[in-house]
């Protein structure tokens, strides 16, 4: 189990460079243009992206920022957002990398945002992040083709797994 999870906190990294690499090439307006996506604009969407990682990460860890809002704002400048999302990034892998077998099957008592309690196994929790980040990396994706990005480089996991042999 821990090689699944480690692989998708390397994929997770491998698809936020891309994607940030790819946010970057558009004009700062379009960047910011809302286009009807769930968080309005490709810079929402990033926005939310951090946010939910940042509350999952002090949920596991018991450290780092806790936003009390998903829709909150967290960086207005694109470069200061992915230094952060980078650093975001660093620390789930490292998570992931210093959990030992039983840990995965650990139950977890966390609060929502509603502080309603819940307990559910790690590998549940990792599970449900990695495709939280899959899920809205594809509106982001979306995002993208609808501001104008003819072909925007594909997220796929097997695109990694090609790509780093």
């Amino acid at each position: 189990m821990k090689a699944h999870f480690k692989m998708m906190a390397a994929y997770n990294e491998w698809a936020n460079e891309k994607l940030y690499a790819m946010a970057k090439t558009l004009p700062d307006a379009d960047y910011r243009k809302d286009v009807g996506a769930y968080f309005g604009s490709l810079h929402g969407t990033l926005n939310h992206l951090l946010t939910a990682d940042r509350i999952w990460l002090r949920r596991l860890t018991g450290t780092g920022d806790h936003p009390d809002a998903l829709d909150a704002v967290l960086f207005e400048d694109l470069g200061e957002l992915h230094r952060a999302r980078q650093e975001e990034d660093r620390r789930l892998s490292a998570f992931v990398e210093a959990l030992d077998a039983a840990q995965f099957e650990r139950e977890w008592e966390y609060r929502t945002l509603n502080g309603r309690l819940h307990l559910q196994p790690l590998y549940q929790l990792l599970g449900h992040i990695f495709n939280h980040q899959t899920h809205h990396r594809g509106q982001a994706h979306t995002i993208l083709t609808i501001l104008g990005l003819a072909e925007p480089d594909p997220l796929d996991l097997l695109y990694m797994l090609r790509e780093r042999g």
